[in-house]
C-alpha cells in the first residue's frame, strides 16, 4: 500500500474522493462522516479502494454504506449542512417567454387547490439539457433550465416540468429500511393525472 493522507473537510454535501499523486493516496471525506461506525469506515475505504483500482465493489460494503448514509438521521443532518454551508445560485423566474411564477400559481390552482406554499422559483444560470429541472429540498428552490424559456416551448411542457417539481414539495423523500424513495406510488399516482403527460414526455425527450 502507498502511504495515506487521509483528511476530513466541511463539504456540503457526503462527499468522498480518492486520488493517487506522485505514489501518495490523498483520501478527502465529508466531516459528516467523521463520526460514523468503524465498520462504516472500513465499507468507504474498500469502496474508495475499489473505484481507484476498478475493482468490483463487494455488495456487503455498499450496503453498508448506502444503509448508513440513506438513514433517517444521518440524511436530516447532511440537509441541515447543506443549508448552512450550501449556496444556491437563484438568477430570476421572470423569462423571456414564460413567468414562472404565474405558471405556478396557474397549477397550484388547478391541482392543488392553492394550496402549496410557493418555493423560490429561479430560471437555471445556464441551459441545461441534462438537469432540466430539480426541487432543491434544503434551500426550498425549484430550479427549471432555460432551455424552456424560448418561443418553441409548448405551455404544457413547461407545466408538467413545474407540475413533476411541485409534486417533490407534497411528497417529499422518505428512507424505507435504508433506501431513499424519491417517486412513492403516490407521486406516481398524482403525475399520472396530468392531461398532457405522454405528449409533454415526448417533448423532453426531442430536447
Amino acid at each position: 500500500m502507498p502511504p495515506m493522507d487521509v483528511r476530513f473537510r466541511r463539504f456540503t454535501s457526503l462527499n468522498t474522493t480518492i486520488r493517487l499523486r506522485e505514489g501518495r493516496l490523498h483520501v478527502r471525506l465529508s466531516d459528516l462522516l467523521e463520526h460514523a461506525p468503524e465498520n462504516v469506515h472500513q465499507a468507504i475505504a474498500h469502496i474508495l479502494l475499489a473505484k481507484l483500482y476498478r475493482k468490483p465493489i463487494a455488495p456487503t460494503h455498499a450496503d453498508r454504506y448506502r444503509r448508513y448514509t440513506q438513514s433517517e438521521a444521518v440524511s436530516k443532518q447532511a440537509e441541515r449542512i447543506r443549508q448552512t454551508r450550501g449556496r444556491k445560485r437563484i438568477t430570476t423566474a421572470q423569462g423571456h417567454q414564460f413567468d414562472l411564477e404565474e405558471v405556478f400559481e396557474s397549477l397550484n390552482t388547478r391541482f392543488f387547490h392553492g394550496l402549496l406554499g410557493r418555493p423560490t422559483l429561479t430560471w437555471s444560470a445556464h441551459v441545461a439539457k441534462r438537469m432540466l429541472g430539480h426541487y432543491d429540498a434544503a434551500h426550498n428552490t425549484i430550479v427549471v433550465s432555460r432551455v424552456f424559456d424560448r418561443p418553441g416551448t409548448p405551455r404544457y411542457a413547461i407545466e408538467y416540468l413545474l407540475y413533476h417539481e411541485m409534486l417533490h414539495l407534497k411528497h417529499p423523500v422518505r428512507v424505507k429500511a435504508g433506501r431513499r424513495c424519491v417517486h412513492s406510488r403516490e407521486f406516481q399516482a398524482e403525475e399520472r393525472l396530468f392531461p398532457e403527460l405522454a405528449e409533454a414526455r415526448e417533448f423532453l425527450k426531442r430536447l
